[in-house]
Formats: structure tokens, C-alpha cells, sequence
């Protein structure tokens, strides 16, 4: 077992064990669906066409399922906060651990950010007149006092939730994630029901032979960010009740991704068939607007917008939560400044972690509406190395220790994670090659990633000397708990 120092500063921050089994679901499917739907729908509407979107979002929850299959392996066999952290350390060490851990914090922070700037566009979509005190414009895109406003507030909400601990934020997720699953039931519903088929005309955009594919690979590589969020379970793992079983933590994480899939299927038929789908590309809420010129009924619209807030605020509670986990493990371990593995003492959450993540919410809506889609890329290149880094480690972890104790482990070998790996270095490389439908723009997406390794150039130097002074046994046991040997 890993030498534990009587050193006092140095003994292992606890967190409080309080979720349940519908905690994580909640968690992870509330996290998945967020706010998205509403406000990019048109986007993958108008590159690929309702079939062609379809298609992609099917592809992507594949994907999505060989990399959840590594999770469900790893979770249980290492039931510790901050997951990818703990699988990138055992399985190379702290600057593998580090690499993984500051990308996927990232993109729980663009997520949130993502959320943060959306307050305001859907708020104001549902009490028109809410557009108070431009601000200024970025790239012709204004900026109201009023929306700041509202994502201040909200944060705040937020931040405080997380702040008081897991139990206050899981009973706030429950709830939601059952109100959001009966409303969107409804409207759902109501398009199957009231669409037509000839509304979904054209299946696919565009009308050559590159362009089909194009767009449907333009929305197939931003799939990690509109699923990430089934990874919210191994964040949370170390606060699970003393009597859940572990492998029902990875049959939780594929639960959540298969379930998410139907969702979104679903919705982008229903969407399409309740009004011509290039009528509502262009709009700002294009799921709202498509109800509203089929009922020609505000309740309809009504029912939407209160669906779209009940998601926004379970992803954004999620990957607050997800995001102060990884933050906390990195600082526990003293991979960087250790003040982020703190606890609060009566609380037992990582309380700063906490209030970083809601500091960098904050500056979100500085930057404008259009700051959502170079979010969402940018995010999601991130958030898909982080997954390239899982499945390595399920990987080498089969490879060093393949007698450890496996909750849950997966069928057919090394055959599945090699998958895995294959998907996410696919859509990492159609980001990054030159000419590619899906690769990233400059200047904004490419300075967001820009900024993303800079700052964690200078979290990782600016810790260097707290990891000299930390004992790899050590460190190993702050990580890993009784789970390092």
C-alpha cells in the first residue's frame, strides 16, 4: 500500500458519499442533453439536413459507446474523483495525468460557458423585451447588460449549489432531469403526431456528392461535445453511497449514452417533421420556432422553452460538478497548486475548485453570442483528446495490471478500446487537417485553443516545484486512494 505521511498537510482530502444510483443517471443524462438541442439544431439542420443529421448524431453515439464501454471498465476499477486523472496517472504517469486532466477540465469550462451565454438567448426568447442596455458589439453580435445580468445571476446560483455540496446539487438534478425527460416527452410527441413527411425535403443538404458528406462529418466531429457528459459518473464516483455496487457505475455511463442518442434522434425528426426544416435554420431558437409556425400557439413555444431551461440547468449543475472533480484531483494529488485538493470543512466539497469554475463561467458572455459555436469546436477538440487519453489507459492498463479487481469488464479483448482510440484520433484529426469541413477556424477557435495551452503551460510550471516536493508514493496514494498498489 502507498506510504501515508503523518504530515497533516499532506493527509488525503475526503469528499461526502451521497449519490445513488439515480444521482449519477440523473447527473449524466441532465448533463448530455443541456440546452444544445434549442440553440444549434439549425446548425446541424442546415449542414447535413434532418437525415443526414440523423445519421451523424447515430455514427457519433457509436463512437460515443466504444468510449463509454473503457469508462464503464475503469470507473468501477478505479472509484476515485476526477476519473480521467486517476486512469491517465496509473496507466503512465503525472504528466499524462496532467494532459488529460486540464483538456477535459477546459471543456467542462467551455461547456458552462456554452450555458452561461444561452441564459440570455433563451430568456429573452421566452420575455421578448429582455434585450435591455447594449453594451457594445463583438463582430456585429451584441452584448447586453441585461444578459450579463442574467448569467451573473445564474452562476451565482450555480456555483453557491456546488459550493454547499453534492447532495444539494444531486436532489436539484433529480428533479429537473424528471421534469425535462415528461415535457420533452410531450413536444416530442406532438411532432410525430401533427408533422408531415414532406417537411423533412430534402433529406440531406446540399447537392453534390462532397457536400453530403461534408456536412454530415461537420456535424459528426462535434458529437464529444454535444454527448460529453456520461463522463459526469467517474467524476463523481468517490461521493457514491457506501452500499451502491461499483459495475453499476459503467452500466450507468452506457444507460446514459444510449438513452442521450435516442434523444437526439428523435428530437431532429420531430423538429423537421413539424415544419419545413429550411424555414427554421436561421433562427435563433430553431426548436422553438418550428412549434410556433406549426401551432401557431404560444404554449406550445412555452413548453419548449421551459423543456430548454430545465436542460440548460442540469448541464450546467453537471459539469460544474464534473469540473471541480477534476480540478480537485489534479490539486489532491499536487500534480498543481495544491489549495484546488482542498475541502471545505464543512461542507466537504472542493469549494475552490468550485469557485474557479465559476469565475471562468463568468467571462463568458463578455464575449458575445457567436462565442457559442467556437465554444462548441474548440470544446469539443479538447474534450475528444481527453477521450483519446481514456481509451489509451484502458489500454495499458489491461497491459500492466491484468489481474486487478474489474467490476465491469469488457468483452473481446483489446478489441473495443483499439476502437475506441480509432474513433477519437477520427475526429481529432478532421479538426486539425487543413481543408477539412470540420476543421478548426481562426482566429476565435484557434486562439481559444491557443489560450487553453497556455494557461496550462503555466499552471503546470508554476506547480513544478510542489510535484518535486511530493514522493511518487505519495502522490500515488493522494490520486489513487488504497487503489494504487
Amino acid at each position: 500500500m502507498a506510504d501515508r505521511t503523518a504530515d497533516s498537510s499532506r493527509e488525503r482530502p475526503e469528499l461526502s458519499k451521497t449519490l445513488g444510483p439515480f444521482g449519477f443517471f440523473a447527473l449524466a443524462f441532465g448533463s448530455i442533453i443541456g440546452v444544445g438541442w434549442l440553440t444549434a439544431i439549425g446548425s446541424w439542420l442546415d449542414a447535413a439536413g434532418p437525415l443526414g443529421a440523423i445519421f451523424a448524431f447515430v455514427a457519433g453515439g457509436l463512437v460515443m459507446l466504444l468510449i463509454g464501454l473503457c469508462y464503464a471498465e475503469l470507473t468501477p476499477m478505479l472509484p476515485v474523483a476526477g476519473g480521467e486523472v486517476a486512469y491517465s496517472y496509473k496507466a503512465f504517469g503525472t504528466l499524462e495525468a496532467f494532459l488529460v486532466g486540464w483538456l477535459l477540465t477546459f471543456g467542462y469550462i467551455s461547456v458552462s460557458a456554452f450555458e452561461a451565454v444561452s441564459i440570455g438567448k433563451v430568456l429573452s426568447f421566452m420575455f421578448p423585451g429582455l434585450d435591455r442596455g447594449l453594451l457594445y458589439r463583438v463582430d456585429g453580435d451584441p452584448v447586453y447588460l441585461s444578459h450579463l445580468a442574467l448569467a451573473t445571476v445564474f452562476t451565482a446560483l450555480i456555483t453557491a449549489l456546488n459550493y454547499r455540496g453534492v447532495a444539494w446539487a444531486a436532489a436539484f438534478q433529480k428533479w429537473l432531469v424528471a421534469a425535462f425527460i415528461a415535457a420533452t416527452f410531450v413536444f416530442i410527441g406532438a411532432g410525430f403526431i401533427g408533422g408531415e413527411l414532406e417537411n423533412m425535403r430534402p433529406l440531406m443538404a446540399g447537392g453534390s456528392e462532397l457536400s453530403v458528406p461534408g456536412g454530415m462529418l461537420a456535424v459528426f466531429v462535434t458529437v464529444p461535445f454535444w454527448f460529453v457528459g456520461f463522463d459526469t459518473i467517474p467524476q463523481g464516483a468517490e461521493e457514491a453511497e457506501v452500499s451502491l455496487d461499483p459495475r453499476k457505475l459503467g452500466l450507468l455511463i452506457l444507460t446514459a449514452i444510449v438513452g442521450s442518442t435516442l434523444f437526439y434522434v428523435t428530437l431532429i425528426m420531430s423538429v423537421s417533421l413539424i415544419a419545413p426544416w429550411q424555414t427554421i435554420t436561421a433562427a435563433d431558437l430553431p426548436t422553438a420556432r418550428a412549434f410556433e409556425a406549426a401551432f401557431q400557439s404560444s404554449l406550445w413555444v412555452q413548453l419548449v422553452l421551459f423543456a430548454a431551461m430545465l436542460g440548460l440547468f442540469t448541464s450546467w449543475n453537471g459539469f460544474f460538478l464534473a469540473g471541480s472533480r477534476v480540478l480537485f484531483s489534479m490539486g489532491r494529488g499536487r500534480i498543481i497548486a495544491p489549495a484546488f485538493g482542498a475541502t471545505h470543512p464543512v461542507y466537504r466539497t472542493p469549494h475552490r475548485a468550485v469557485l474557479f469554475i465559476g469565475a471562468f463561467t463568468l467571462l463568458a458572455p463578455l464575449l458575445g453570442g457567436d462565442a457559442l459555436l467556437a465554444f462548441v469546436n474548440a470544446g469539443s477538440f479538447c474534450i475528444g483528446a481527453a477521450f483519446l487519453g481514456v481509451s489509451l489507459s484502458t489500454i495499458r492498463l489491461r497491459r500492466k495490471f491484468p489481474g486487478a479487481v474489474r467490476p465491469y469488464r469488457i468483452r473481446g479483448g483489446l478489441t473495443i478500446p483499439y476502437l475506441a482510440v480509432a474513433g477519437a484520433l477520427f475526429i481529432l484529426a478532421v479538426m486539425v487537417i487543413p481543408g477539412s469541413p470540420a476543421a478548426l477556424a481562426w482566429p476565435r477557435e484557434l486562439l481559444i485553443l491557443m489560450i487553453v495551452v497556455t494557461s496550462g503551460a503555466l499552471f503546470w510550471f508554476g506547480a513544478r516545484g510542489i510535484r518535486c516536493d511530493t514522493p511518487e508514493r505519495e502522490r500515488a496514494y493522494l490520486i489513487l486512494e488504497d487503489y494504487a498498489d
